[in-house]
């Protein structure tokens, strides 16, 4: 009896060869979710949709609860700080606005692998579509609360010009840093549950920090800018609040936000590519 060994018997095909952790990984799977960019855009539909079925008024709901929360505040806190109404009401309207997209989207994103778990583990697709589906379905529900601002304008007497279709790149440059600060407390939080409280925490305290309830202007003599320089979420907040006002963001806003999705994208990838074959075993 002879056997033949002229081939070895531990051939490995391509799928095994592919390394499961690295850069490379993390930007297949990245590239791969935009290629299937139409699901993020019907899973996140379907969020909201679910969310107000069988309500006569619909996601339209957004917009009333955001018209009455900004109305309250905009009595309650104008009359504290002794502000002109016509100044004060359209600036909060667009900072609540602005802020309640960015902090609901990085609430949310803390548990975007965990509220997908069982499509996690039971489909291949790529972990980054579930990013997109919790940053689509945010746009969506910011594109009902947006309705309030130019209202809010014209009833205040305050123009909109065309330097409002800055807010375009502004929303883009945000939607890009939202990404990948998601996809890092996505996989953070996969792993260490209480991440998501902290975050909480944190976003409450950034919310009284960042010049939202309070205008630039009423800060006192003696008190620096520095802590507002300082915060990215205010030059967030200022590539789309400042061009509906008509006046263009500064070079600071704007490099700010740029040098953040540069630097975060590389940190994102190096840390989603090294960890993400472990998120289906934390889940």
């Amino acid at each position: 009896m002879s056997m033949d060994i002229s081939q070895p018997h531990s051939a490995t095909g391509p799928d095994e060869l592919r390394p499961i952790k690295g850069f490379r990984v993390a930007l297949e799977d990245i590239t791969e979710a935009l290629a299937k960019y139409r699901l993020a855009l019907i899973f996140g539909w379907q969020d909201v949709a679910q969310r107000y079925r069988r309500s006569r008024v619909g996601a339209f709901w957004l917009t009333l609860n955001m018209a009455v929360f900004v109305s309250a505040l905009g009595a309650i806190f104008g009359t504290l700080f002794q502000s002109q109404m016509s100044d004060f009401l359209p600036y909060l309207c667009s900072g609540i606005i602005m802020w309640g997209f960015i902090s609901t989207s990085l609430s949310e994103g803390c548990n975007t692998f965990i509220n997908a778990s069982g499509m996690i583990l039971q489909i291949r697709l790529p972990f980054f579509i579930h990013v997109m589906r919790t940053i689509w379905r945010n746009l969506i529900i910011l594109g009902h609360n947006i309705i309030i601002f130019p209202i809010v304008a014209l009833v205040m007497g305050k123009a909109i010009t065309f330097h409002a279709l800055w807010a375009i790149p502004g929303l883009v440059l945000i939607c890009l840093n939202l990404s990948w600060m998601i996809l890092v407390l996505a996989t953070l939080c996969a792993r260490y549950r209480d991440m998501t409280q902290v975050l909480t925490n944190i976003l409450q305290v950034l919310f009284y920090a960042t010049p939202i309830m309070w205008m630039e202007k009423t800060l006192p003599a003696h008190v620096s800018r520095l802590f507002i320089d300082v915060n990215p979420f205010y030059h967030l907040i200022q590539l789309v609040r400042a061009p509906l006002f008509g006046v263009a963001p500064t070079v600071l806003d704007w490099s700010v936000a740029i040098g953040m999705a540069i630097c975060g994208w590389i940190f994102a990838l190096i840390f989603f590519g090294k960890y993400r074959c472990r998120v289906a075993y934390w889940l």
